[in-house]
């Protein structure tokens, strides 16, 4: 479409064919890209260290919680999972687990969603595209099936998730990708990484996690 051919607006959706979000993608070095129900999506990537220092937490969380409960686990920030002429993602946290941790080679770019399977959990950091995340890239990440989505509410401190099951979702209070993980843990931990203590919030995740 000729509004393609402009400088595009970011987080709103535009109505787009796959080749002309293919073109758009190749020039957006620095953007965060979705392509769903023929509309494209650019957000530029998150330069605050309230959003990446969010990021970083959930994703060390997740990580030590994997480790101390022996769970395989794999994961990846802001890596592009392409279904061709369908659908395209870009998720701050992505995550394979169990019988899936090891099954996207090392040397893969974009992760072809039609050869592997989707992953397990996604996780958004939201801060300025809460409402998005929690509706129409729902609605995305429930047409390709993966697992488990988390949103995680910078402003607040907050993680909303739900269960993904027969291409609709529910909010869930635990984890089922990784048992028994309850989300209260990792609100609580957000909590105290706004007022003090970041430095030892991870002696601390370790503690609680080993007497869940």
């Amino acid at each position: 479409m000729n509004n393609l051919q402009t400088k595009l607006p970011i987080d709103v959706w535009l109505t787009a064919t796959w080749d002309e979000y293919i073109q758009t993608v190749e020039k957006q070095e620095k953007a965060k890209c979705y392509y769903h129900n023929g509309q494209l999506r650019i957000e530029m990537a998150p330069q605050g260290y309230d959003h990446s220092y969010n990021n970083f937490s959930v994703g060390a969380a997740v990580a030590l919680f994997s480790g101390i409960k022996a769970i395989p686990l794999v994961g990846v920030t802001n890596c592009s999972f392409r279904k061709i002429g369908t659908a395209e993602v870009q998720p701050d946290l992505a995550f394979y687990i169990g019988e899936n941790a090891e099954i996207i080679p090392p040397d893969t770019t974009i992760i072809d969603l039609n050869i592997y399977p989707p992953p397990d959990l996604i996780i958004e950091i939201a801060k300025t595209s809460f409402s998005d995340d929690i509706g129409s890239k729902r609605m995305l990440y429930e047409k390709l099936n993966c697992r488990e989505y988390w949103v995680v509410n910078v402003a607040y401190a907050q993680l909303i998730a739900f269960e993904i099951v027969s291409g609709g979702s529910r909010a869930i209070d635990k984890s089922q990708v990784l048992p028994p993980l309850p989300f209260s843990l990792l609100e609580e931990a957000l909590r105290r990484c706004r007022t003090t203590g970041r430095s030892q919030i991870y002696a601390w995740l370790i503690s609680q996690i080993q007497n869940i």
